[in-house]
């Protein structure tokens, strides 16, 4: 006599494997395609303040002009995406691409804390969220879809 559980666990087990091909290839379309924005000026200016503005990261446009920053960042982005792709086929060099996008995010949600406009003062300021608040709060969920493609890896090797 089978249980209901039974006869669900099949079911179940195909839709935790399209979640994972949905979240594993979501995310390697946002990185890989904010990734090849980087090499355009719109995009280099575009995180300008916010590199600008982090006492973590401002010291890189001492050392790179904000277009060639935005050049090699867009490309460990397209490469983690790449990587990331992988996952299947070589989960190694999946979980290195985990590894490059969970630093990533979270350099990005540190943004949260330094960059000017995350809050929408207009509306009392925390937890109002304006528009850069609004971009950035995202990275959090991206940020828990890249531990789970590391986990993924490394349950995979």
């Amino acid at each position: 006599m089978t249980t209901v559980n039974e006869h669900r666990a099949p079911a179940v087990a195909r839709i935790d494997q399209v979640g994972g091909l949905l979240a594993r290839y979501g995310l390697v379309v946002v990185i890989g395609w904010i990734g090849l924005m980087k090499f355009t000026t719109y995009e280099a200016k575009g995180i300008e303040p916010l590199v600008a503005t982090s006492p973590l990261m401002s010291w890189v446009y001492d050392v790179f002009s904000v277009t060639a920053f935005s050049a090699l960042l867009g490309v460990v982005e397209v490469a983690a995406a790449v990587l990331l792709a992988l996952g299947p086929w070589w989960p190694r060099i999946s979980a290195v691409g985990s590894v490059i996008a969970v630093g990533l995010f979270v350099a990005t949600l540190s943004f949260l804390f330094t960059a000017p406009g995350v809050f929408e003062a207009t509306e009392g300021g925390f937890p109002m969220l304006g528009s850069t608040g609004q971009f950035l709060i995202k990275d959090a969920a991206l940020l828990g879809i890249s531990v789970w493609t590391l986990s993924d890896a490394l349950r995979r090797r």
